[in-house]
C-alpha cells in the first residue's frame, strides 16, 4: 500500500465516508428487488467447521473483520494511557466520568421505554451506550473548524473510555456459554506476542520473521478467545494494549505508532466498511414501512438513548462536576462548549450496530434495534453539525475568544 494511499485511509473524513459508504450500500440492497441476493450472500457459510470457524460472511465481518478495528481501538487505550489524554489522572478524570454518564443515561432511557416488553427485549440496553468515535470524530474534523484544540481532546477522551467501557459491557453481559479453559488458553499466545512485538531485529529477514510470528500469534489469541464464547473483538483490543506504546531509547517513533501507521488504513478504509455493509442491511420492505419499525419500544429505546440520552449524560455530569467537585474543563472551555460535541457522542453506528447483533437474535427486535441505530446516528450527526457552527458563531461574536483561537 502506497504512503499516499495509507494517508488517505487513515484521515477521519475519508473513513467516515467510506463507512457511510458501506451502510447505503446495504440498505439500499436490502429493500431492493434483490434484497433475498443480499441475504443469501450475507448467510454464506465458509470456514473450517473442525474447529469451529464455519461462519456465514456476516458473523465473519462481525466477529473476525471487526477485530483489526477493536485491535486499533485497543492501541488507542494503550496510547492514550501512557502518552495522551489519559496520563494525567485529574486532565482524564473529568471526560472519563463524562463518558460513563453518557452511558448510564441512554441506557436508563432505553430500559424505561420497553417496560412493556420481555426481558429479551431489555437486552438491548447497551445498544444505545456506544459512540462511534471514527464517525464522531470524522464529523468534528469537517464541522469543527475553528473551534478549541481542547474540545477535540475532549471527544477523544470521552470516546477512547466509551469504547473500553463498550468491551468490557460486551465481554461481561454479551458472553454466553464462558468456557474458560478455551480463554485460559488464549493467554498463552497473547503473551508470546506481547514478548515478541518488544524484540528489536536487527535485520531486515528478523524484521520479516518477527512481523510473520506476530500475525500468526495473533490469529491464535482471536481463535482461542472465539472459542471461549467471548466475543472474539475482545482478541482485538487485548491485542492492542499489548503493544508499547512508549518510545524506547534510540527510536524515533514507538511500536504502536509504527503498527498503528500499518493497521489503521486496513481497520478505517477496509474493516469498517465491510462490517457496516454486512450489519446495516436492514430489510424494512414488507414490514409495514420504516414508521412502524421506529415506533417498535426497542426502536424508540435506542432513538431516545442516542439522540437524548448520550449528550443529556454528558452535559448532566460534567456540570455536576465542575459545580460540585474541584475538576475542571481545560482553560478555554466551559460546560456550554460541549453541546455539540455531547450530540456527536450519539453516533452510536459502529459498536451500537454490533451490540444490536450479540443482544437480539434474527427478527423484529433486532431489525427494529438496526433501523434506530442508522436513523438516530444519522440525526445526531446532522444536529451535532448544527450545535457546532452555533458555538463557532457564539464564539466569533467574543473578540476575546476568537482572538485567541485564531
Amino acid at each position: 500500500m502506497s504512503d499516499r494511499l495509507r494517508a488517505r485511509l487513515s484521515d477521519e473524513r475519508t473513513s467516515g465516508l467510506l463507512l457511510l459508504a458501506g451502510a447505503v450500500v446495504a440498505v439500499v440492497w436490502a429493500n431492493s428487488p434483490w434484497r433475498d441476493v443480499y441475504t443469501a450472500f450475507s448467510g454464506l457459510t465458509v470456514g473450517p467447521a473442525a474447529v469451529g470457524l464455519d461462519l456465514d460472511l456476516a458473523a465473519w465481518a462481525s466477529d473476525g473483520v471487526l477485530a483489526l478495528f477493536f485491535f486499533v481501538v485497543g492501541l488507542e487505550i494503550t496510547r492514550e494511557v501512557r502518552v495522551g489524554s489519559l496520563r494525567d489522572p485529574r486532565r482524564a478524570a473529568l471526560p472519563a466520568l463524562a463518558a460513563v454518564g453518557g452511558m448510564a443515561a441512554p441506557a436508563l432511557l432505553y430500559v424505561l421505554a420497553v417496560t412493556q416488553l420481555d426481558g429479551e427485549g431489555l437486552r438491548g440496553w447497551a445498544v444505545p451506550t456506544a459512540t462511534d468515535i471514527a464517525f464522531a470524530v470524522a464529523v468534528l474534523v469537517v464541522a469543527g473548524r475553528g473551534l478549541p484544540a481542547s474540545v477535540r481532546t475532549f471527544l477523544l477522551t470521552l470516546a477512547v473510555v466509551d469504547d473500553l467501557l463498550a468491551i468490557t459491557v460486551i465481554a461481561v453481559f454479551y458472553t454466553d456459554d464462558l468456557a474458560l479453559g478455551w480463554f485460559a488458553a488464549a493467554l498463552v499466545p497473547l503473551a508470546a506476542f506481547a514478548w515478541l512485538v518488544r524484540r528489536r531485529p536487527t535485520t531486515q529477514g528478523a524484521h520479516r520473521a518477527l512481523v510473520a510470528g506476530a500475525v500468526v500469534l495473533g490469529v491464535l489469541t482471536w481463535v482461542l478467545v472465539h472459542s471461549s464464547g467471548v466475543h472474539a473483538t475482545v482478541a482485538g483490543v487485548l491485542l492492542g494494549a499489548a503493544v508499547p506504546a512508549v518510545r524506547r531509547s534510540g527510536e524515533q517513533t514507538s511500536v504502536g505508532d509504527r503498527v498503528d501507521h500499518v493497521v489503521n488504513p486496513l481497520s478505517s478504509g477496509v474493516a469498517l466498511p465491510i462490517f457496516a455493509f454486512f450489519a446495516a442491511g436492514v430489510t424494512v420492505a414488507g414490514t409495514g414501512g420504516l414508521g412502524q419499525v421506529l415506533a417498535h419500544p426497542v426502536a424508540v429505546g435506542v432513538a431516545l438513548g442516542l439522540v437524548g440520552g448520550k449528550p443529556l449524560g454528558i452535559m448532566l455530569t460534567v456540570n455536576l462536576l465542575e459545580r460540585f467537585t474541584s475538576l475542571r474543563l481545560a482553560e478555554d472551555q466551559a460546560p456550554r462548549d460541549l453541546g455539540g460535541v455531547a450530540v456527536l457522542a450519539g453516533i452510536g453506528f459502529t459498536v451500537s450496530l454490533l451490540v444490536c447483533e450479540l443482544a437480539f437474535p434474527p427478527g423484529e427486535l433486532r431489525e427494529a434495534a438496526k433501523v434506530a441505530v442508522l436513523c438516530s446516528s444519522t440525526l445526531a450527526a446532522v444536529l451535532g453539525v448544527v450545535a457546532l457552527q452555533l458555538q463557532k458563531r457564539r464564539i466569533g461574536r467574543d473578540p476575546a475568544r476568537a482572538d485567541a483561537i485564531g
